[in-house]
């Protein structure tokens, strides 16, 4: 492999896009982090997160932008796991010598656990579980807000709304949690109608941090929700485990938050993750250096 070369490594979700540059040599020379990069907000978006990371990047380590032209890139985002969404990625124009495309979830998991099998279940802005097993690769759940991601940042802001709604209409008994909810709304269930139908996952996510605190503070509501999580983490945990998996890490935003809310079977199962997506995605940029040159 060229010793000139750089990598880079690239875990874009549906609230942050971070990045990891280091050298040939595996020495960490500059992380940066910019804006959402899930490939379902728009490719060139993702895109544009994707290279003003990696230019941040280049410009903490006091190199040049020209250095894209030699770096080798592993793309792991958000969305990559839908075949025509990674399909337009992979034929998108970048600046980069090489570029693969993944989903974060698979970068998550190499970190995770390295060489060895193992599942991970991500629990942020959105939910979705992956697992290496006997070198095939498995993904539950993760397919999106509104049919998907249960157990996720935006599914607890979302539920969480729903819920605000049901006590305006009568329907269920307020509690501290949805008031404080109602009120970043001004009390007026219209305006909520009217954010939720222009809002991204990353805007139902930022509600999460709120339930998580209420649920700490005993709020029926909040309790409930968090609860509910759980038990969808749970579910993802169960399948990645009868898919052969014998070992699971728990990852994102929620994981801490969340912990305490699932079966102890599961828990029971959790490890501590050997490195992040980051990690992951650095060991798969690495391993496409060494492989023969070809078309990016």
């Amino acid at each position: 492999m060229d010793q000139n070369l750089l990598l880079l490594g690239v875990d874009g979700g549906g609230t942050r896009c971070r990045a990891r540059l280091c050298a040939a040599s595996g020495e960490i020379l500059a992380e940066a982090e910019t804006g959402p990069a899930n490939l379902r907000l728009g490719v060139g978006r993702s895109f544009a997160s994707v290279v003003d990371a990696a230019r941040d990047c280049l410009t903490r380590a006091g190199l040049p932008f020209a250095n894209l032209a030699y770096t080798v890139a592993c793309l792991a985002l958000a969305g990559a796991s839908e075949p025509k969404l990674l399909a337009t990625a992979q034929a998108f124009e970048h600046p980069f010598r090489r570029a693969i495309v993944t989903t974060d979830a698979h970068a998550a998991c190499i970190g995770a656990h390295g060489a060895r099998d193992g599942g991970i279940i991500i629990a942020g802005t959105g939910t979705v579980g992956w697992a290496v097993v006997k070198g095939r690769t498995h993904r539950v759940g993760g397919w999106g807000l509104p049919l998907s991601d249960e157990g996720s940042g935006a599914w607890l802001g979302a539920e969480a709304l729903r819920r605000v709604l049901w006590a305006a209409d009568g329907r269920t008994a307020w509690t501290p949690c949805l008031r404080a909810v109602f009120k970043e709304f001004g009390e007026d269930a219209h305006a909520i109608v009217a954010w939720s139908g222009k809002a991204s996952p990353r805007d139902f996510g930022g509600l999460a941090p709120r339930i998580v605190d209420y649920a700490g503070q005993g709020d029926a509501v909040a309790l409930a929700l968090m609860r509910a999580a759980g038990g969808y983490v749970d579910a993802l945990g169960a399948r990645l485990l009868a898919l052969g998996a014998q070992r699971l890490a728990l990852a994102g935003g929620l994981a801490a938050p969340l912990r305490p809310y699932l079966a102890a079977e599961i828990v029971s199962k959790l490890v501590d993750p050997e490195g992040d997506a980051l990690a992951g995605a650095l060991a798969l940029a690495l391993v496409a250096a060494q492989a023969p040159a070809q078309v990016a």
